[in-house]
């Protein structure tokens, strides 16, 4: 599916980290193309764009928001934020693992990272005059799931997230998933 001019326009209009050269590159782009290069980070982006453009293929039922890929060398590793209050889909927590075990093997596939760290947050309410950038900035987001995953335990690591073995659950939202958690849901984490 090819993304409409209107929806381009506003993606180069973000400028930013994309700028006015972006247009030229982004002319024929798929939808999967655009929503890596507007999600993608950390110090290896081209690594993290070429990643996300092979996660966003399809829409998932956890919502994926930022994909980013940091490296030292030779070492790379991913991580996968994933909203954690509206979801494109009707989730529950075996939904939800199952579908947070699917995107670490899909990096895995997809990339050559050695660790997938994969978290889904919740943002805090904000109030007048609050800083959120630059040294004095508060907090927009709390973690309420958190997993990490080596590639050298890609044939054990489904096992051991199912049973929650280190992996961290904020008690609300895995209440929040045990009362199904559907699309569109918006109680973060309670």
């Amino acid at each position: 599916m090819r993304v409409r001019a209107a929806a381009l326009a506003a993606l180069v209009a973000l400028g930013g980290a994309y700028g006015s050269a972006a247009a030229p590159a982004l002319a024929g782009a798929t939808r999967a193309e655009v929503d890596a290069a507007a999600r993608a980070a950390g110090n290896r982006r081209p690594a993290a764009v070429a990643l996300g453009t092979a996660l966003f293929r399809r829409i998932r039922p956890a919502q994926l928001v930022k994909v980013r890929i940091d490296g030292a060398g030779a070492h790379e590793v991913a991580g996968l934020v994933l909203s954690a209050v509206k979801f494109h889909g009707a989730l529950d927590r075996a939904g939800f693992t199952s579908e947070v075990i699917e995107l670490v093997r899909s990096t895995f596939a997809a990339s050559d990272v050695e660790e997938v760290d994969c978290w889904a947050t919740v943002p805090f309410a904000q109030g007048a005059n609050v800083v959120v950038t630059g040294d004095m900035a508060q907090p927009t987001s709390r973690t309420v799931f958190a997993v990490s995953v080596l590639r050298t335990e890609d044939a054990t690591f489904a096992a051991r997230v199912r049973r929650g073995t280190d992996v961290f659950w904020d008690p609300g939202f895995a209440a929040r998933l045990a009362g199904g958690g559907g699309p569109g849901s918006s109680r973060p984490g309670a």
